[in-house]
């Protein structure tokens, strides 16, 4: 009879991943899938909970790398994240030691700094978004190649 329990226990944690969508107990749902195998094949309580934990720690470390890999591989860049790689230009000249610097992106202005802070941009130049840190995008100087930038200002 306890091993239907397992089953039961299962079928909440598959209930709980199907609501949650967040590959968060799939990994126990296959332990006690385990387990359960276990308790029909006459083991003891003791030996089911040590095949619970040790199949799930398992299949938690040798599986989630490659799901976590597979499920965010279409992730669309939302917000803030989609700037990075994009080109801005220079309203204010960026100078971190003087604490200065805007750009426009996409028609809005954002705080600029960039990565070395001896490095000067003056006003008027091409910048591509290497990263965001808080609410400053860090920028570094675009080689000019002759074409215009399409979100250029």
């Amino acid at each position: 009879m306890e091993s239907y329990y397992w089953l039961v226990f299962m079928a909440a944690l598959i209930l709980f991943e199907i609501i949650s969508l967040g590959l968060t107990t799939i990994w126990f749902a296959i332990g006690a899938l385990a387990a359960f195998v276990t308790a029909l094949l006459g083991g003891n309580l003791i030996v089911q909970i040590i095949v619970f934990v040790v199949v799930s720690v398992v299949s938690l470390i040798f599986t989630r790398p490659i799901a976590v890999k597979f499920f965010n591989q279409d992730r669309i860049k939302t917000n803030a994240d989609s700037l990075v790689g994009q080109k801005a230009k220079v309203l204010e000249t960026i100078d971190n030691l003087n604490a200065m610097g805007y750009v426009s992106v996409n028609g809005v202005e954002w705080m600029a700094r960039t990565e070395d802070n001896n490095d000067c941009i003056e006003k008027g130049s091409t910048v591509v978004i290497d990263a965001i840190s808080g609410a400053k995008l860090i920028v570094s100087l675009l080689e000019e190649t002759g074409e215009k930038g399409e979100n250029d200002d």
